[in-house]
């Protein structure tokens, strides 16, 4: 659930747009087989980036707010009367849960189409919720697993449009440049062909590099047409982040190095790339289904992670060159599919990419795919010989990485580090929400340098509250009140909980945590609700503005099963953190400095990265509170302030 205005984060997944209808998830089931099955089984996959016939739905814009209805399944004979009684009753269960599903999906739709973006993000957010919180089996039931798949596919049509206006969080995304790479012609040009073919003789390359009129073509155009010149140059930049990290992964699975480059064709080096008619997302555009190792559910999309993948692509490319035995046909069956480049070779006779190219024996874009591949190659070797005198690459993205085991916002990690969240996005591209997903183990992202800061400061924090609750460092000349508002908080209980009086005012420097995961209960007036027999936990949570999580925490509840007549608690109690304010008064009362934070934490607060990833890269765990760690103690010697 989101928290006010910081909710206007859009998902970055599958642009496949639109709806499938409800039984073709057995299409896609099958495809998932053969794409999961061993490398023999390789031949029948479909491309990373391209759909197998009739997967794709129509353009967002002609179906928003429709959904085909699901036809019926076959009648299986010799079913006996209790069977089908239950197979009833579960369809009914099902069609219920998608007709709240879908009644969240439309609400969002409204809201979206009025860029109520906030309300949206909400509504969708429900949406996915319900379903994860169903007790269903979404994965095994055809009809639900395409419900859930559908569900994600639409709204993030829908997301990716804000996204490439700019709104939200993230920043635009280009047009993948092999979206409309079919669209190219060239005209011959000799001289060209043969500058290149006295370059290539001096040029160091670990692939086969060719010239001939085809990729003399695209290097006349990434060197004299402003737009695909600019996407050309925009990529070899945005490479600077990822091109450490890419090859020593190409080198590990023993992948040409050079193949680095065939991200300027599927993305541009942009992890949140995704296109429009098939699907694929990601820097190696990868479609929503198939697996390919990368996991994929309400939290996260691992085809957006750079590192995951990146390893996924290099085991993929290696794979189809074990096919083939040549690394220009592996690239053409990862735009086409293998299965099509095994069958057009069989037929024709020719192993070879450039026979099949003269004979026009594949389709337009796979043509135009591989030249275009081969030439950014070229000219990212030359670039001043080609006109691209100004390349300035983008700085190698670094990060710590914390694993957690629970959900926690950004916009939390945020404050913690000293970061903005934007700032904490761009290191997160995979994740789909502002948190963490709970109850499982996920790797986060968090600016270099700040792992032990963040350790220190979340020890302050009860782990049901980390999804909502923010921390504040005070400013000179800010008042309680307008933190408070800042953060959509309680001034009243910022102040409890951080013990500020009178006799106690804030202070410059002074450390708060801001308590707000509660905030549409308390301000209500309300701490507890009865529940009715329409009631689910996450009906509830929407209601008093908090997570399913964070009722079950609260309620010692195993299950997301709630009985009518209960009474739940709907707000969290307010604990006392184990954070004594004798140390600040001592470091008072010693002449310490009030701005220091060098005594209020060294005395009471340890951590330290866990392990290193790398030299740059710190993969560290988040310690979790004993569970007397929070326990409450005297307001009288226990505070949450502490100096920075």
């Amino acid at each position: 659930m989101g928290n006010g205005p910081h909710t206007i984060f859009f998902a970055r997944e599958s642009r496949a747009a639109g709806c499938r209808i409800a039984l073709r998830a057995t299409v896609l089931l099958v495809t998932t087989l053969a794409l999961a099955g061993c490398p023999a089984d390789t031949a029948t996959a479909a491309a990373p980036g391209k759909a197998v016939p009739n997967t794709t739905a129509p353009p967002v814009a002609a179906v928003a707010g429709i959904r085909d209805s699901a036809p019926e399944a076959e009648p299986q004979s010799q079913v006996l009367v209790g069977q089908q009684n239950t197979g009833t009753q579960h369809a009914k269960q099902v069609q219920d849960l998608i007709s709240r599903v879908e009644t969240s999906y439309q609400s969002g739709v409204t809201n979206y189409n009025a860029n109520r973006l906030d309300a949206a993000r909400l509504d969708f957010d429900f949406a996915i919720d319900t379903m994860l919180s169903s007790g269903m089996d979404l994965k095994n039931d055809p009809v639900l697993s395409d419900e859930f798949d559908s569900l994600l596919s639409r709204i993030n049509s829908l997301e990716i449009v804000a996204l490439k206006q700019g709104n939200g969080f993230s920043p635009r995304v280009e047009a993948a440049p092999a979206e409309n790479a079919s669209e190219v012609t060239f005209a011959a040009n000799p001289a060209l062909v043969g500058k290149v073919t006295q370059e290539l003789k001096t040029t160091q390359s670990d692939l086969p590099l060719a010239i001939n009129e085809y990729i003399a073509g695209w290097i006349d155009a990434y060197s004299n047409s402003p737009a695909r010149r600019a996407h050309l140059k925009a990529s070899l930049e945005r490479a600077g982040k990822y091109k450490t990290m890419i090859s020593k992964i190409l080198r590990d699975n023993g992948v040409p190095q050079d193949l680095i480059y065939q991200a300027v064709a599927e993305s541009g080096f942009q992890p949140q790339a995704l296109n429009a008619r098939s699907g694929a997302a990601g820097m190696w555009q990868f479609m929503p289904f198939g697996g390919y190792g990368l996991e994929r559910n309400g939290y996260f999309d691992e085809r957006f992670d750079p590192e995951k993948s990146t390893i996924a692509y290099a085991k993929y490319m290696k794979t189809l060159y074990g096919l083939f035995g040549d690394w220009y046909l592996a690239m053409a069956a990862y735009d086409w599919g293998p299965g099509n480049v095994q069958r057009v070779v069989a037929r024709t006779g020719y192993a070879d990419f450039w026979s099949l190219y003269r004979n026009h024996a594949m389709p337009a874009e796979t043509m135009a795919y591989v030249p275009s591949i081969v030439a950014a190659i070229i000219v990212a070797k030359n670039p001043e010989q080609y006109g691209l005198t100004d390349l300035t690459p983008d700085a190698p993205v670094l990060s710590d990485i914390i694993t957690t085991t629970y959900a926690i916002s950004l916009p939390l990690v945020a404050d913690l580090t000293g970061a903005t969240v934007q700032e904490i996005v761009a290191l997160n591209p995979a994740m789909l929400r502002l948190s963490t997903p709970p109850d499982r183990s996920y790797d986060l992202h968090i600016p270099p340098g700040t792992t032990e800061i963040f350790q220190s400061r979340m020890k302050d924090f009860p782990e049901e509250n980390r999804a909502s609750w923010r921390f504040h460092i005070v400013k000179q000349g800010e008042t309680l009140e307008e933190i408070a508002e800042s953060l959509h908080a309680r001034a009243a209980q910022v102040a409890e909980f951080n013990d500020v009086t009178a006799a106690k005012p804030l202070e410059t420097g002074d450390e708060l945590i801001v308590p707000i995961a509660a905030y549409a209960a308390v301000s209500a007036g309300q701490t507890h609700y009865t529940t009715h027999s329409s009631d689910t936990l996450v009906t509830v949570a929407d209601r008093f503005g908090v997570t399913v999580e964070q009722l079950r925490a609260w309620n010692h509840l195993s299950s997301n099963r709630i009985t009518p007549g209960r009474t739940l608690n709907v707000a969290a109690p307010i604990r006392m953190a184990p954070t004594s304010r004798a140390s600040r008064r001592s470091a008072h009362s010693s002449g310490a400095s009030s701005k220091s934070r060098t005594g209020s934490r060294s005395s009471s607060r340890t951590a330290s990265p866990r392990t290193s990833r790398s030299s740059s890269t710190t993969h560290s765990t988040a310690q979790k509170p004993s569970s007397t760690a929070h326990a409450s103690t005297a307001k009288s010697s226990s505070t949450k302030r502490k100096k920075q």
